[in-house]
Parts: structure tokens; C-alpha cells; sequence
């Protein structure tokens, strides 16, 4: 019996990051930093740019008319995984963080929507269905 050989053929073979559209990059490193509570990844020297990590994805906040770009805040939210929607979102609420939706169920997750500073749709997210 022969063994099969696995070779990737695919030209794109992973995300490296997410932009993040911020209005002030301060405010929006202090919401990602100590409201989220994620981990900082690097500061992007004198340009308005910061990362953050979120378990396997990389958050890159930045201002984007420092990059020739015009601002517009993510509409559709970006998932963030929780153990738990409902004592995440409390937490989250706690530290006055603004929700738009209560916990959902989609029938395979729970989730949560809420805002970060600059408006950008971001959502507490649980799969407990399997895949």
C-alpha cells in the first residue's frame, strides 16, 4: 500500500490579520488592551497602527486616513470566542461597553453584538453545536 502524499496547492493558506478601522488609535488600543483584555502584539512605530491578539487571529487596529483611506466602521461584527455569551456580555457591560443585540441563539451558536469606540460591529461569540 502506498502512502498518499499531502502537498498544498492553494494559494492563500491562511489570514494573517484583520484590519480594524479606528478613529482615535488611543481610545480604540485601551477598548482592545484592558476592556477586551487581549493581549498586545506590537505598536506600529510613529504611524497610527496597533495589534492585537485574539487566540489564532490578529486584530491590526488602525486609523485609516494616516493610510490614504477613508473611515467606515465594520458593519457586520467580527466573532470573538467566549466559553460563555451571557457572563461575557455581563462583563462586558459592566465596563460599559454599548451592546446592540441581547445573547441569540442561531441554532448552532450563542452571540452578542456589541460596538467598539470607533463603531465597529464586533460580537461575543459560542458554538455549541458541533461543526
Amino acid at each position: 500500500m502506498t502512502e498518499a502524499v499531502e502537498t498544498n496547492t492553494a494559494l492563500v493558506t491562511g489570514v494573517d490579520f484583520v484590519a480594524v478601522p479606528a478613529l482615535d488609535i488611543d481610545e480604540s488600543a485601551e477598548f482592545y488592551g484592558t476592556t477586551l483584555g487581549l493581549p498586545l502584539v506590537k505598536r506600529w512605530g510613529e504611524m497610527p497602527g496597533v495589534e492585537f491578539q485574539a487566540g489564532n487571529l490578529t486584530l491590526a487596529l488602525m486609523e485609516p486616513t494616516a493610510f490614504g483611506q477613508e473611515f467606515h466602521a465594520h458593519g457586520l461584527p467580527i466573532a470573538l470566542h467566549v466559553a460563555d455569551v451571557a457572563a461575557a456580555r455581563e462583563q462586558l457591560m459592566a465596563k460599559g461597553v454599548q451592546f446592540v443585540t441581547d445573547v441569540f441563539d442561531s441554532g448552532v451558536c450563542h452571540q452578542a453584538i456589541f460596538l467598539d469606540p470607533a463603531g465597529n460591529s464586533l460580537g461575543l461569540h459560542h458554538r455549541y453545536a458541533p461543526a
